[in-house]
């Protein structure tokens, strides 16, 4: 199943800088701290918050949990009153360590925490996560192919149609084990 599709990266990155600099000062911190707190560099956080770059999955996670925000809230666009995601559209977010793309479909509001993603992943590289804000919890449901996933002490096997669960605030891997994979990942955030 081929899901490449060339997609224009400027809304993304519009999104992504207008959402870090807001967190950012809403959080009362400097560039430098938001930095050091991320563990990344001040120049790239920099270039992101000036809508270049390219950032991966684990820079974007690291600074939504530097930030105590969900990931979601850095990529999610202002919400429309009806809104569609195409097949191949949405923000992607490619993970630099492994074959696994993250899509976010839908995030949660402030009265409920949840984000809605569509991941593919390929045999390969394991996609490992860090841990993210304290008490989330993940939903995963395979649609194709089959996957290894949850947290490292504790991973299980889905096919299409399994559905798992698992905390999120503790370090996890998603593991394709079938060419085409993709599943549907809920993740809850209190």
């Amino acid at each position: 199943m081929e899901r490449t599709t060339a997609v224009d990266t400027t809304p993304l990155l519009a999104t992504i800088a207008a959402a870090l600099r807001g967190e950012r000062e809403r959080a009362g911190i400097s560039l430098t701290e938001l930095a050091r707190r991320a563990g990344i560099a001040k120049s790239t956080l920099s270039q992101l918050e000036s809508g270049v770059g390219n950032p991966s999955v684990e820079t974007l996670w690291a600074l939504g949990v530097a930030l105590g925000v969900p990931f979601s809230r850095l990529v999610e666009p202002q919400p429309a009153t009806v809104r569609v995601v195409r097949a191949g559209e949405g923000p992607r977010i490619r993970s630099e360590h492994a074959d696994f793309t993250g899509t976010l479909l839908a995030a949660g509001s402030t009265h409920a925490r949840r984000d809605v993603y569509l991941i593919e992943l390929e045999p390969g590289a394991v996609r490992a996560a860090q841990p993210h804000t304290p008490r989330s919890v993940e939903h995963v449901v395979v649609a194709a192919g089959r996957m290894r996933v949850g947290p490292e002490s504790d991973l299980v096997e889905l096919g299409p149609g399994d559905y798992a669960t698992f905390p999120g605030d503790a370090p996890h891997r998603y593991e394709a084990l079938a060419p085409g994979t993709f599943a549907v990942l809920v993740m809850e955030h209190p």
